[in-house]
């Protein structure tokens, strides 16, 4: 009688956990298990504002799949996911094909762009690896390229962040620090840059505690950030964006701009037929698609509703991790015949970087500020590594000063 397989499509926070976990608690001849990602890492999404702004190598945060992910226990195919055909049993990939028993989607997200005329074509986004080093090096060549031009143009030192989340203010709490390095090696007065962050809502970070959004602005005020809240993004060209506030369009002169304002799941997701709640999966409680008993859906493919706010809980790394161990379980369960699991989500607290020096939170019920903030982000981070990997990994990653 052939194994089941059982089918993992990414390595993200929720694919990397899940595979990392059943390869931990299955028997090899209970199944086979194979995982699907594009690269041959998993990164620390968490970390990828640091790595956009120059403050972080990107080897800090890629970590390769093989050293968490045993191949004689799990296969990893390295491909492209073109389509799911659920009815078929079937990840058609790049290069092949997979049938499957157990299907784990875990594609992760993309940008949403909500049709603004040239975001799409113009803004740098940080979605991955890959797109951070673009923004890392797009602002560098700018910088160098300000005093080998016959007339200055100011726009190379204007810097546009679209959107006021948490990845917009995480970047620019980051680029902020190092704009002192860059106008040092460029030779430039930092007078001459501007960090502008264009945010639609009344305020930055919203939905977070007025008190610890304050703080942020203040710091981030101080340090030389310029807010514009309330406003929307009409248009995005090579050299110049447009917004509108109170009726009125204004026009800012830049040449980088940083689009942070949306994300969306994988439009694979959509495309292959599942019911969807925009875009994303709305699972049941053991995290199965409404459609397939034999399909699990999770991290920013998930859309799972907060029944106290009747909102959707936010598609964090903190959610994808706890995901994980429901999915483990399940996955696991229904190979055995065993009874499935609910997933009941248990929000640790938030916490939001300003810089490598500076941060906010709000964990377990108390709010903290400064570098209070910064270690308990760090120690977060250095938690996930050390669930990940164990004490090898979290030596080899893991970040232990909070002034680095």
């Amino acid at each position: 009688m052939n194994k089941p397989h059982i089918v993992i499509l990414g390595a993200g926070y929720g694919g990397m956990m899940t595979a990392s976990k059943l390869q931990r608690t299955m028997h090899m001849n209970e199944a086979e298990i194979t995982l699907v990602n594009k690269n041959d890492y998993h990164y620390q999404a968490t970390w990828l504002h640091e790595n956009a702004a120059g403050t972080l190598h990107p080897d800090r945060t890629k970590i390769k799949i093989k050293d968490i992910i045993n191949s004689r226990k799990v296969n990893i195919v390295l491909d492209e996911v073109i389509s799911i055909k659920p009815e078929e049993k079937i990840v058609k990939l790049a290069n092949s094909e997979l049938k499957y028993d157990v299907l784990v989607i875990g594609l992760g997200f993309e940008s949403a762009t909500f049709g603004i005329p040239g975001l799409e074509e113009n803004a740098l986004m940080i979605n991955n690896i890959n797109s951070a080093r673009l923004v890392r090096e797009h602002l560098e060549y700018n910088f160098a390229n300000y005093h080998n031009e016959l007339e200055k143009n100011n726009a190379r030192l204007n810097i546009v962040i679209g959107g006021g989340g948490f990845t917009g203010i995480e970047f620019a709490g980051e680029l902020i620090n190092r704009i002192p390095e860059l106008c040092a090696e460029y030779d430039i007065e930092k007078t001459q840059v501007r960090v502008i962050v264009v945010e639609g809502a009344p305020t930055i970070l919203p939905g977070f505690d007025e008190e610890l959004v304050e703080y942020a602005v203040n710091s981030l005020s101080a340090r030389g950030v310029e807010f514009i809240n309330g406003a929307m993004l009409k248009e995005c060209n090579t050299d110049s964006i447009v917004y509108e506030k109170d009726g009125k369009l204004t026009e800012i002169p830049t040449m980088t701009t940083v689009w942070a304002a949306g994300v969306k799941a994988n439009s694979i997701v959509e495309q292959s037929g599942f019911s969807t709640n925009r875009g994303k999966v709305e699972v049941r409680k053991d995290m199965r698609t409404p459609d397939y008993d034999d399909v699990f859906v999770i991290g920013d493919c998930a859309l799972i509703m907060n029944e106290q706010t009747g909102r959707p809980y936010p598609p964090t790394a903190q959610i994808a991790i706890q995901e994980s161990g429901t999915v483990a379980h399940n996955v696991r369960a229904s190979v055995r015949g065993e009874e499935l699991q609910s997933f009941e989500p248990n929000l640790l607290g938030t916490i939001a970087s300003l810089g490598h020096d500076d941060a906010i939170a709000e964990v377990f019920g108390r709010k903290l500020f400064g570098w209070k903030a910064t270690v308990m982000k760090k120690m977060s981070d250095n938690r996930y590594l050390l669930k990940l990997g164990g004490i090898g990994l979290l030596v080899k990653k893991g970040k232990f000063n909070i002034f680095y």
